[in-house]
């Protein structure tokens, strides 16, 4: 992975920091943060040197590598956000082992990861997203959150998991998650975006497990 610098103009205490954790520290829950990664330290230093306004906050404005939460889904010549967090599953098996994480996209650096289970890609997609869409609503983090799957934006959309993997003994362990992940999506107003990952566009997801 390579090494990403993170410049804070304005924060809880300005300056640069080589990683995204102790970025995050500096910028959680203050209003008007500024801050952006860079692949090197000089490039770093010299956008840190400059008027803060010259730079654009990845959080706070558009800036060229970010795409409009607003956007429609298949406006997918627009970059996307890379202050973002990516989800994505992997299955061995459709049903088999199932797995899920999501990933900040300017760090690449793996924010959760829950499994193996028994379930469907599908469904571990679902949970992805729900997932990270509680854990920024604890943490007080604002940022898109980015999936390839179509049908499981959908189903968060609707707040349901509308899978057709038999509920048994072997996957009830899965269906009872389930049904907390659509309990918590029923219980809560969602207002984070949650956006298509254009693969054909942008490549792979961050998410990825590699397996393919």
């Amino acid at each position: 992975m390579k090494q990403k610098y993170y410049v804070v103009w304005e924060g809880i205490e300005p300056g640069i920091y080589d990683s995204w954790t102790a970025c995050q520290e500096q910028i959680k829950g203050y209003t008007h943060a500024r801050y952006k990664s860079f692949g090197s330290r000089k490039e770093a230093e010299e956008a840190y040197s400059s008027p803060p306004l010259a730079e654009p906050s990845l959080s706070n404005s558009k800036s060229p590598n970010s795409k409009s939460p607003n956007s429609k889904l298949s406006d997918s010549k627009l970059p996307y956000d890379d202050n973002s967090l990516a989800v994505d599953a992997a299955c061995s098996g459709n049903p088999g082992k199932m797995e899920y994480r999501g990933v900040h996209v300017a760090s690449r650096q793996e924010v959760f990861h829950y499994g193996p289970i028994y379930g469907t890609n599908n469904i571990g997609e679902f949970l992805a997203i729900v997932h990270g869409l509680a854990l920024m609503e604890q943490k007080g983090i604002k940022m898109p959150i980015y999936s390839d799957s179509v049908n499981a934006i959908n189903w968060v959309k609707q707040k349901k998991c509308k899978t057709q993997l038999p509920r048994n003994a072997k996957s009830e362990a899965l269906f009872q998650i389930i049904e907390r992940a659509e309990a918590w999506l029923k219980a809560h107003r969602v207002t984070t975006p949650v956006i298509k990952w254009e693969t054909a566009v942008w490549g792979e997801i961050p998410a990825d497990f590699g397996r393919k």
